[in-house]
Order: structure tokens, then sequence, then C-alpha cells
């Protein structure tokens, strides 16, 4: 698989996210999941402490043993823990990442990113606190998640001689949700700062499995309430279009999906997120199909 770089880090194009485990598979699918990732070439893990409270970490890092070597493995901080147990202040920081070390079952994290901005805490603390933990040896690089470039500007000026800088961030981008092109993206380029877009499939929209006329799969999470804002007869008829372009090539709307996030000039790695070994290895080899500008201009057209 395609390797390209956050930081000084070299991640596979496609990467597993890992928010379904713990709240929609247990331990033994979750094991398999990541073992079909990883035979697929992935060696790009993302989780965060508070996808089901620690059970995500917990999970990973019992199944990965000795693979851990082999693994780019990136986690957040920031969001709700329990009562007090959440921000960006620099004690917390730190006991946030011992416990994400613990969970982990391993020495350090790859990419240590701030799941969200803490208007409470001023970003020179927590970059200050964040570059104490990549000197201990305990991270590696810093990213962040769900910034604006006006939030990713004033991180970078606070950021003092010879600190570690944000190499990453990570935020919604889809073809249904565009928001990061309207100067995240261009600020990516500019800075050299990898972008790591989250819910490549629109929260399924862009997986194949809802088409127009046809009835919502069983304990489909188009159900859930805000189902009906995202799965329209607007945004249906898009998707007809979208499968009707990849099968004309030979490919499906999910290769289509990640493999026009790929094209982009600021796109490190394209978190899927996975269930199965199945939906693992299906994610894996989406990358595959390798868009010229032309296609990807004319898909992103197509999507509005």
């Amino acid at each position: 698989m395609e390797l390209r770089r956050i930081g000084t880090l070299e991640v596979s194009v496609v990467g597993l996210g890992c928010n379904n485990f713990g709240w929609r598979i247990g331990k033994e699918a979750s094991r398999e999941t990541i073992a079909a990732a990883l035979d697929s070439g992935v060696n790009f893990l993302d989780t965060a402490d508070s996808y089901d409270k620690g059970t995500s970490e917990e999970f990973i890092g019992e199944a990965l043993g000795d693979r851990r070597k082999d693994i780019v493995l990136a986690t957040k901080f920031a969001s709700k823990m329990g009562e007090g147990k959440e921000g960006a202040a620099p004690a917390y920081i730190h006991e946030a990442c011992e416990a994400s070390l613990r969970r982990l079952k391993t020495d350090h994290i790859d990419l240590y990113q701030l799941h969200k901005p803490d208007p409470k805490t001023p970003i020179g603390d927590t970059l200050a606190a964040l570059d104490e933990l990549v000197k201990a040896g305990k991270v590696r690089e810093i990213g962040c998640s769900n910034f604006s470039v006006e939030q990713l500007r004033e991180a970078e000026a606070a950021v003092k001689a010879g600190a570690a800088r944000f190499v990453s961030v990570q935020n919604d981008y889809s073809l249904f949700h565009r928001e990061p092109e309207a100067g995240v993206l261009d600020e990516c380029v500019r800075t050299g700062v990898g972008f790591i877009p989250y819910f490549p499939l629109a929260n399924g929209l862009l997986s194949g499995k809802y088409r127009k006329g046809q009835p919502l799969p069983e304990n489909s999470r188009a159900k859930d309430a805000w189902g009906p804002k995202l799965f329209t007869e607007e945004n249906l008829d898009v998707v007809e279009k979208l499968i009707a372009y990849a099968e004309s090539r030979g490919h499906t709307l999910l290769e289509l999906a990640t493999a026009w996030l790929a094209a982009q000039p600021a796109v490190a790695s394209v978190i899927s997120g996975a269930k199965t070994p199945e939906q693992a290895r299906a994610n894996a080899t989406a990358a595959n199909w390798k868009l010229t500008p032309a296609e990807a201009s004319e898909i992103g057209s197509l999507a509005g």
C-alpha cells in the first residue's frame, strides 16, 4: 500500500478508524478486524481515549501484541472521559497520556492528537505540555482535530523555537461534507500539515449500501436521529450518479469515495472505520484506484 508522511511518520494511505471498537463490536471482532486491516497493508490505526471510555484503546492494546512495532498508532485526548476528566490543560494532558499508554499496552504513542479545541486553555499551554511528552519519548508527533484555519494559525504562532508543532489535522471531510475546502486544505498544503479526513463515507451514505427507492438495511445507522437529514432524496440522487460513474469504470462507490479523498493534495491518510474483517479488507484496497486530477474534479462536480 502507498505510504505518505505525517511529520516523521510514514502512514498507509488508508488507515483503520477504531471508533467502532467497544461501542459496536466486541473484543474478538475488534481483534479480527485489526488483523484483517494489517494483513491488507494498513499500518495506521486511529482511536481516541473517549471511544467507549477507553475500551477501544484496551481492545487495540490486547490485539496488537508483537505487531505493535510495525504500527503507527494514533490516539486522541480532550473529549469527556468522566467527571472533571476532559480538556487540554497541561496537568490533564499528562494524566490522559499515561492512561492511554496503559490501555494501549505501549511505551509511546506515535501521533497524539488534541480531539477538539479547548477554549478554556491557551493553545500555547497545551503545546508546551505536548512538547514535554515528545521530549520524554512518550509521544513521537502531535496533531489536532476539528480545527479551523484560524485555530491552526493560532497554534502555529504559539510554537516555541525547537518545540513540537501540530503535524496533522483530522477533520470531517467527504464528498458530502466539503467544509475543509473553504481554507483548511490550502492551509495544510502551505504549512506541510497532513490532513486526515474522518467520516470519509459520510456516515455510510457513500458505502454503497443505500440506494434510492430501496428500504434502509436492518440496524442501519441511517435510522439514528441524524439520519433523515443526511439520507434525503436529493443526496440519494447524487449517490446514484456517483455509483454510475464508478461502475462505468469498473469500481464501487466505496472505492470512488476513498480514491477521491486520496487524490486531494493535502490528504495523508483516509481513516475508514470497520466492524468486520471484510469491511477492513475492502477499505484497504479502495485506494488502489488512482484518480487523475481531471477525474477527481469531475467526481467533485457530480457531488456538488
